[in-house]
């Protein structure tokens, strides 16, 4: 099912429900990057009018999941490695402020909540083998939750609003095998432990670090994909 956006309320119009349907589309691949939008055809397959059509793309475009092109029209947007570097950027600062204000405005249930989250996520065999660390969207989501635990309307329209299903789209692409499973939910622990401890100094610096190492390990994939294609090319 498609993620409900907090922020704003459960679809009630046509257009809310189309939005959230081309949203899940786009994130999970079944419409592709890059592809151009044809009103016709995707007002007639969500069987909506072109005008409802157009408020969800017009939504779409503000979440960046679409781009309009000047001579080209509407089209979902390409997934490339400074896009996705420049997000994980954003998100080392955005989500470090985002996890000072969770320590100081999350409340006592809230955390428990996390930590109860973060000990189902270590019964998935994928996280025992250390080969991936999979969550799924919203409230089963680390990161997502630590955001709305900012109480920090700024910064969930930012994060939660606009970059979130940008960056499901990301992994959905590139991929979630990761070697740094194990290592990454452990950091995840000692940020909510920082969180429970109310130091958001040091739930800051934590996660910042955190979305820096995995940034980091991108770019070591990258350079390790361009120098096999080299050594091919050869």
């Amino acid at each position: 099912m498609p993620l409900q956006n907090p922020t704003r309320q459960a679809p009630i119009t046509a257009a809310d429900k189309v939005f959230e349907q081309l949203q899940h589309a786009i994130v999970e691949g079944d419409i592709a990057a890059g592809t151009k939008i044809s009103e016709p055809e995707l007002a007639k397959k969500y069987e909506v009018s072109r005008a409802t059509l157009r408020e969800a793309i017009n939504r779409l475009e503000k979440c960046h999941l679409v781009e309009r092109q000047a001579n080209i029209g509407a089209r979902i947007v390409e997934c490339s490695v400074e896009g996705l570097l420049d997000l994980y950027i954003t998100r080392e600062a955005l989500e470090g402020m985002a996890c000072r204000q969770a320590a100081a405005n999350m409340t006592d249930e809230e955390i428990v909540q996390m930590q109860s989250m973060l000990a189902e996520h270590a019964k998935a065999k994928e996280l025992q083998e250390g080969v991936a660390y999979y969550q799924e969207e919203g409230d089963l989501d680390f990161h997502y939750k630590v955001i709305l635990g900012s109480h920090n309307q700024q910064l969930i329209n930012i994060l939660c609003g606009q970059l979130y299903h940008l960056l499901r789209m990301y992994r959905c692409q590139f991929g979630m095998n990761s070697p740094r499973a194990t290592r990454a939910f452990d950091e995840h622990s000692r940020i909510i432990d920082a969180i429970a401890d109310r130091d958001g100094e040091l739930a800051e610096i934590l996660m910042r670090r955190h979305i820096a190492a995995s940034r980091k390990n991108i770019e070591k994939k990258i350079a390790q994909h361009k120098l096999q294609q080299h050594n091919e090319d050869k």
